[in-house]
Protein backbone atom coordinates (compact mmCIF):
# COMPACT_ATOMS: atom_id res chain seq x y z
CA UNK A 1 0.00 0.00 0.00
CA UNK A 2 0.98 3.33 -0.82
CA UNK A 3 1.89 6.28 1.69
CA UNK A 4 0.25 9.06 2.08
CA UNK A 5 0.19 12.90 3.44
CA UNK A 6 -2.10 15.95 2.61
CA UNK A 7 -2.08 18.22 -0.38
CA UNK A 8 -4.66 21.28 -0.07
CA UNK A 9 -4.52 22.32 -3.47
CA UNK A 10 -1.79 22.03 -6.39
CA UNK A 11 0.98 24.83 -6.34
CA UNK A 12 3.98 24.97 -8.23
CA UNK A 13 3.51 21.40 -9.47
CA UNK A 14 3.86 20.07 -5.81
CA UNK A 15 0.89 18.23 -5.99
CA UNK A 16 1.43 16.40 -9.49
CA UNK A 17 5.13 16.37 -8.11
CA UNK A 18 4.06 14.10 -5.53
CA UNK A 19 1.58 11.79 -7.16
CA UNK A 20 4.79 11.11 -9.82
CA UNK A 21 6.61 9.95 -7.30
CA UNK A 22 3.68 7.23 -6.15
CA UNK A 23 2.24 9.38 -2.96
CA UNK A 24 -1.66 9.30 -2.59
CA UNK A 25 -2.59 12.15 -2.41
CA UNK A 26 -5.35 13.66 0.60
CA UNK A 27 -6.14 16.70 2.81
CA UNK A 28 -3.83 18.88 4.20
CA UNK A 29 -3.81 22.52 5.61
CA UNK A 30 0.42 23.23 4.50
CA UNK A 31 3.17 21.87 2.76
CA UNK A 32 6.87 22.13 1.47
CA UNK A 33 8.27 19.84 -1.08
CA UNK A 34 11.89 20.19 -1.90
CA UNK A 35 15.19 18.13 -2.80
CA UNK A 36 17.63 16.99 0.07
CA UNK A 37 18.80 19.81 2.25
CA UNK A 38 16.29 22.04 1.05
CA UNK A 39 12.99 23.85 2.66
CA UNK A 40 10.32 24.99 -0.05
CA UNK A 41 7.03 26.80 -0.07
CA UNK A 42 4.53 26.56 1.66
CA UNK A 43 4.90 27.19 5.01
CA UNK A 44 2.91 28.43 8.20
CA UNK A 45 4.60 31.81 9.54
CA UNK A 46 5.30 30.55 12.72
CA UNK A 47 7.72 28.30 11.52
CA UNK A 48 11.36 29.34 10.38
CA UNK A 49 12.72 28.27 6.86
CA UNK A 50 15.17 25.41 8.18
CA UNK A 51 15.25 22.09 7.60
CA UNK A 52 13.74 22.14 11.17
CA UNK A 53 11.14 23.88 10.63
CA UNK A 54 8.60 21.26 11.48
CA UNK A 55 9.03 18.00 14.15
CA UNK A 56 11.56 15.62 11.78
CA UNK A 57 9.03 12.91 12.47
CA UNK A 58 6.92 14.85 10.35
CA UNK A 59 9.61 14.77 7.62
CA UNK A 60 8.66 12.17 4.92
CA UNK A 61 11.90 11.04 2.57
CA UNK A 62 10.79 9.19 -0.91
CA UNK A 63 13.19 7.89 -2.97
CA UNK A 64 12.28 6.68 -6.71
CA UNK A 65 14.09 5.86 -9.45
CA UNK A 66 17.62 7.40 -7.61
CA UNK A 67 15.66 11.05 -6.75
CA UNK A 68 15.30 11.84 -3.36
CA UNK A 69 12.91 14.57 -2.33
CA UNK A 70 11.77 15.98 1.22
CA UNK A 71 8.20 16.02 1.80
CA UNK A 72 6.85 18.49 4.95
CA UNK A 73 3.30 18.19 6.73
CA UNK A 74 2.59 20.23 9.49
CA UNK A 75 -1.40 19.63 9.76
CA UNK A 76 -2.88 16.45 8.62
CA UNK A 77 -5.52 13.91 9.32
CA UNK A 78 -3.57 11.05 7.71
CA UNK A 79 0.25 10.68 7.99
CA UNK A 80 1.60 7.52 7.42
CA UNK A 81 4.90 6.13 7.04
CA UNK A 82 5.29 3.10 4.27
CA UNK A 83 4.94 0.65 7.44
CA UNK A 84 2.60 2.57 9.91
CA UNK A 85 -0.88 2.17 9.31
CA UNK A 86 -2.67 5.27 11.16
CA UNK A 87 -5.89 7.41 10.68
CA UNK A 88 -7.77 9.57 12.60
CA UNK A 89 -11.91 9.43 11.97
CA UNK A 90 -14.27 12.24 13.29
CA UNK A 91 -17.71 11.07 14.23
CA UNK A 92 -20.60 12.67 12.63
CA UNK A 93 -18.28 13.85 9.49
CA UNK A 94 -16.26 10.46 8.66
CA UNK A 95 -18.33 7.91 10.16
CA UNK A 96 -21.87 8.09 11.93
CA UNK A 97 -23.01 10.82 9.68
CA UNK A 98 -27.10 10.29 10.08
CA UNK A 99 -26.19 10.17 14.19
CA UNK A 100 -27.08 13.70 15.86
CA UNK A 101 -25.20 13.12 19.14
CA UNK A 102 -22.63 11.31 17.12
CA UNK A 103 -22.20 14.79 15.41
CA UNK A 104 -22.38 16.85 18.72
CA UNK A 105 -19.92 14.78 20.74
CA UNK A 106 -16.91 15.19 17.82
CA UNK A 107 -15.42 12.47 19.08
CA UNK A 108 -12.51 10.74 17.34
CA UNK A 109 -11.48 7.40 16.22
CA UNK A 110 -7.81 5.83 15.36
CA UNK A 111 -6.85 2.94 13.06
CA UNK A 112 -3.29 1.93 14.12
CA UNK A 113 -1.67 -0.66 12.15
CA UNK A 114 0.73 -2.40 10.50
CA UNK A 115 0.26 -2.16 6.60
CA UNK A 116 2.89 -5.06 6.15
CA UNK A 117 0.58 -7.96 8.07
CA UNK A 118 -2.60 -5.78 7.40
CA UNK A 119 -3.56 -6.11 11.15
CA UNK A 120 -4.61 -2.55 12.90
CA UNK A 121 -5.97 -1.87 16.41
CA UNK A 122 -8.98 0.50 16.42
CA UNK A 123 -8.82 3.18 19.67
CA UNK A 124 -12.60 4.06 21.10
CA UNK A 125 -15.11 2.54 18.20
CA UNK A 126 -18.27 4.16 19.01
CA UNK A 127 -21.65 4.56 17.23
CA UNK A 128 -21.12 2.90 13.86
CA UNK A 129 -18.41 -0.02 14.73
CA UNK A 130 -19.64 -1.82 11.12
CA UNK A 131 -18.61 1.64 9.62
CA UNK A 132 -14.88 1.92 10.88
CA UNK A 133 -14.62 -2.07 10.18
CA UNK A 134 -15.61 -1.32 6.69
CA UNK A 135 -13.47 1.46 6.18
CA UNK A 136 -9.55 -0.07 7.34
CA UNK A 137 -11.31 -3.16 5.63
CA UNK A 138 -11.14 -1.17 2.93
CA UNK A 139 -7.60 -0.26 3.27
CA UNK A 140 -6.78 -3.68 2.98
CA UNK A 141 -6.49 -4.26 7.07
CA UNK A 142 -7.82 -6.37 9.32
CA UNK A 143 -9.03 -5.59 12.76
CA UNK A 144 -7.38 -7.55 15.59
CA UNK A 145 -7.92 -5.57 18.54
CA UNK A 146 -9.48 -2.57 20.24
CA UNK A 147 -7.40 0.14 22.69
CA UNK A 148 -9.82 1.60 25.36
CA UNK A 149 -8.58 4.80 26.40
CA UNK A 150 -11.43 5.03 29.24
CA UNK A 151 -14.81 4.23 30.21
CA UNK A 152 -17.54 6.50 28.84
CA UNK A 153 -19.93 5.48 26.43
CA UNK A 154 -19.01 8.15 23.96
CA UNK A 155 -15.74 5.83 23.62
CA UNK A 156 -16.73 2.64 24.44
CA UNK A 157 -20.93 2.16 23.90
CA UNK A 158 -23.40 2.51 26.58
CA UNK A 159 -26.23 4.53 27.74
CA UNK A 160 -25.72 8.40 27.56
CA UNK A 161 -28.18 11.17 28.42
CA UNK A 162 -30.93 9.22 27.13
CA UNK A 163 -29.23 7.88 24.06
CA UNK A 164 -27.72 4.09 23.48
CA UNK A 165 -24.32 3.99 22.11
CA UNK A 166 -22.74 1.06 19.97
CA UNK A 167 -19.50 0.35 21.38
CA UNK A 168 -17.49 -2.68 21.75
CA UNK A 169 -20.35 -4.99 22.35
CA UNK A 170 -21.13 -4.48 19.00
CA UNK A 171 -17.72 -4.79 17.76
CA UNK A 172 -17.28 -8.30 19.12
CA UNK A 173 -20.97 -9.61 17.54
CA UNK A 174 -18.62 -8.81 13.87
CA UNK A 175 -15.29 -10.13 15.12
CA UNK A 176 -13.75 -11.40 18.23
CA UNK A 177 -11.08 -9.43 19.19
CA UNK A 178 -9.44 -8.28 22.61
CA UNK A 179 -10.48 -5.01 24.43
CA UNK A 180 -7.12 -3.98 25.70
CA UNK A 181 -8.14 -1.51 28.81
CA UNK A 182 -6.14 -0.29 32.13
CA UNK A 183 -6.49 -2.89 35.12
CA UNK A 184 -8.34 0.18 37.28
CA UNK A 185 -10.73 0.53 34.18
CA UNK A 186 -12.01 -2.96 33.96
CA UNK A 187 -14.94 -2.86 36.60
CA UNK A 188 -16.14 0.80 34.76
CA UNK A 189 -16.14 -0.78 31.41
CA UNK A 190 -17.98 -4.07 31.93
CA UNK A 191 -20.78 -1.70 33.79
CA UNK A 192 -20.74 0.53 31.38
CA UNK A 193 -20.99 -1.49 28.09
CA UNK A 194 -21.93 -5.33 29.36
CA UNK A 195 -19.15 -6.61 28.43
CA UNK A 196 -18.17 -9.78 30.03
CA UNK A 197 -13.72 -10.09 31.92
CA UNK A 198 -13.09 -12.60 29.65
CA UNK A 199 -13.39 -10.19 26.66
CA UNK A 200 -11.09 -7.61 27.95
CA UNK A 201 -7.27 -7.41 28.61
CA UNK A 202 -6.02 -6.07 32.16
CA UNK A 203 -2.95 -3.66 31.43
CA UNK A 204 -0.41 -1.92 33.70
CA UNK A 205 1.05 1.11 33.17
CA UNK A 206 4.13 0.96 29.95
CA UNK A 207 2.66 -2.30 28.67
CA UNK A 208 3.18 -2.31 24.95
CA UNK A 209 0.21 -3.66 22.68
CA UNK A 210 1.34 -4.60 19.20
CA UNK A 211 -0.69 -4.97 15.60
CA UNK A 212 1.77 -6.92 13.29
CA UNK A 213 5.35 -5.04 14.24
CA UNK A 214 4.08 -1.66 15.21
CA UNK A 215 4.17 -1.57 19.06
CA UNK A 216 2.12 0.89 20.69
CA UNK A 217 2.74 1.48 24.55
CA UNK A 218 0.27 2.42 27.04
CA UNK A 219 0.41 5.50 29.48
CA UNK A 220 -1.54 5.41 32.30
CA UNK A 221 -2.59 8.60 32.69
CA UNK A 222 -5.61 9.32 35.67
CA UNK A 223 -7.93 11.79 36.29
CA UNK A 224 -10.55 12.28 33.93
CA UNK A 225 -11.32 8.23 34.79
CA UNK A 226 -9.36 5.84 37.39
CA UNK A 227 -7.70 4.11 33.91
CA UNK A 228 -7.89 6.44 32.10
CA UNK A 229 -4.68 5.76 29.56
CA UNK A 230 -3.22 7.30 26.05
CA UNK A 231 -1.32 5.42 23.42
CA UNK A 232 2.06 6.06 22.01
CA UNK A 233 3.23 5.12 18.40
CA UNK A 234 6.12 6.75 16.71
CA UNK A 235 6.30 9.64 18.20
CA UNK A 236 2.29 9.90 17.72
CA UNK A 237 0.12 10.19 20.99
CA UNK A 238 -3.62 9.31 21.05
CA UNK A 239 -4.52 11.34 24.35
CA UNK A 240 -7.97 10.35 24.58
CA UNK A 241 -9.66 12.51 26.94
CA UNK A 242 -6.78 13.30 29.20
CA UNK A 243 -5.74 16.10 26.91
CA UNK A 244 -7.11 17.86 24.17
CA UNK A 245 -5.33 20.49 22.22
CA UNK A 246 -7.06 23.36 24.42
CA UNK A 247 -8.29 22.01 28.05
CA UNK A 248 -8.55 18.42 29.55
CA UNK A 249 -11.05 16.01 30.19
CA UNK A 250 -13.49 16.75 32.96
CA UNK A 251 -12.75 15.96 37.03
CA UNK A 252 -16.42 16.28 38.18
CA UNK A 253 -17.77 12.68 36.63
CA UNK A 254 -18.47 9.60 38.89
CA UNK A 255 -13.82 8.08 38.82
CA UNK A 256 -12.52 11.57 38.16
CA UNK A 257 -10.20 12.93 40.20
CA UNK A 258 -7.83 15.89 40.29
CA UNK A 259 -5.23 15.59 41.47
CA UNK A 260 -4.31 12.58 39.38
CA UNK A 261 -4.99 14.46 36.58
CA UNK A 262 -2.88 17.14 37.41
CA UNK A 263 -0.03 14.53 37.68
CA UNK A 264 -1.20 12.82 34.44
CA UNK A 265 -0.14 15.96 32.78
CA UNK A 266 2.63 16.82 34.24
CA UNK A 267 3.60 13.60 32.83
CA UNK A 268 2.64 14.25 29.32
CA UNK A 269 4.14 17.93 29.84
CA UNK A 270 6.85 15.84 29.64
CA UNK A 271 6.67 14.00 26.24
CA UNK A 272 9.82 15.63 23.51
CA UNK A 273 8.30 18.65 22.28
CA UNK A 274 7.71 17.33 18.72
CA UNK A 275 5.24 14.52 19.96
CA UNK A 276 2.21 15.03 17.83
CA UNK A 277 -0.91 14.66 20.05
CA UNK A 278 -4.25 13.42 18.48
CA UNK A 279 -7.29 13.91 21.21
CA UNK A 280 -10.10 11.79 21.60
CA UNK A 281 -12.45 15.38 20.73
CA UNK A 282 -12.04 17.64 18.53
CA UNK A 283 -12.61 20.76 20.35
CA UNK A 284 -10.42 22.98 18.21
CA UNK A 285 -10.31 23.78 14.65
CA UNK A 286 -7.42 21.54 14.48
CA UNK A 287 -7.50 17.75 14.51
CA UNK A 288 -4.02 17.30 16.14
CA UNK A 289 -0.97 19.72 17.64
CA UNK A 290 2.45 19.39 18.23
CA UNK A 291 3.01 19.05 22.00
CA UNK A 292 5.56 22.33 22.34
CA UNK A 293 2.99 24.06 21.04
CA UNK A 294 -0.04 22.51 23.34
CA UNK A 295 2.64 23.06 26.02
CA UNK A 296 2.78 26.88 25.63
CA UNK A 297 -0.85 27.69 24.28
CA UNK A 298 -3.16 25.90 26.37
CA UNK A 299 -4.14 27.21 29.74
CA UNK A 300 -3.71 23.96 31.58
CA UNK A 301 -0.41 24.22 31.85
CA UNK A 302 -0.12 27.65 32.89
CA UNK A 303 -0.66 26.81 37.02
CA UNK A 304 3.00 26.01 38.18
CA UNK A 305 1.53 24.10 41.33
CA UNK A 306 -0.57 21.74 41.97
CA UNK A 307 -2.31 24.19 44.52
CA UNK A 308 -2.65 26.36 42.01
CA UNK A 309 -3.83 24.26 39.47
CA UNK A 310 -6.25 23.15 41.53
CA UNK A 311 -7.62 26.05 42.23
CA UNK A 312 -8.28 26.71 38.64
CA UNK A 313 -9.55 23.66 37.22
CA UNK A 314 -10.05 21.14 40.68
CA UNK A 315 -13.90 20.29 40.58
Amino acid sequence: MLPSIGIPRSRNGSATLLQALGIRVANCNHFAVGNRGECMDVLPAHHSRTNDCVPQRLAWYITRSGHASRVIATSFSEVSEPRLYFRQFLSGRDFARDNDLARQMVNFVYAIGDRETGECLLVDPAYDVDSLVDEVELDGMTVGGVLATHYHPDHVGGSMMGFRIDGIAALLERCSVPIHVQRAEVEWVTKVTGVGISSLVAHEPGDVVSAGHIAVTLLHTPGHTPGSQCFMVDGRLVSGDTLFLDGCGRTDLPGSNPDDMYDSLQTLASLPDDTVIFPGHQYSPAASGVMANIRRSNAIFKPKTKEAWLGWFGA
